[in-house]
C-alpha cells in the first residue's frame, strides 16, 4: 500500500510543481526511463517468481539507468550516440519483453 501512495504522491506533484528538464539532460531522459521500466518489469517478475530483494532492486535500478546514459554519453562524444541510443533500446526492449512474458506466465499460467 505505501508503494502505490507513494507513486500516487509523485504522480500529484509531478502535475503540479511541473518540473523542467535541462536542455543538457533531454537527450538522456527516453533512455534512462526504458532502463527504469527494465528494472520495474525485473523487480515485478521476480516478486512474482518469490525472488524479489529491495537491494537487488535499488542498485539494479539505479545502475541500469546510469549505464544506459553514460553509454549514450560515450556515443554522442565519439559521434555515434544515435546508433548507441538504438541499442541500448533494443537490449532494454528485449529484457522488457522477456520479462513481461514471463510475467504473463506467472500471472495467467499460459
Amino acid at each position: 500500500m505505501i508503494p502505490l501512495l507513494g507513486l500516487l504522491a509523485g504522480i500529484v506533484l509531478g502535475i503540479v510543481l511541473e518540473p523542467s528538464i535541462p536542455q543538457i539532460l533531454q537527450p538522456y531522459l527516453p533512455i534512462a526511463i526504458v532502463a527504469a521500466m527494465d528494472a520495474l518489469f525485473g523487480a515485478f517478475r521476480a516478486y512474482l517468481e518469490g525472488t524479489f530483494t529491495d537491494r537487488v532492486f535499488v542498485v539494479s535500478f539505479i545502475s541500469n539507468v546510469l549505464i544506459a546514459a553514460v553509454i549514450v554519453y560515450v556515443g554522442d562524444q565519439i559521434g555515434v550516440g544515435s546508433q548507441l541510443a538504438t541499442a541500448v533500446v533494443v537490449v532494454l526492449g528485449i529484457r522488457i519483453f522477456t520479462n513481461a512474458a514471463a510475467i504473463r506466465r506467472a500471472l495467467f499460467h499460459a
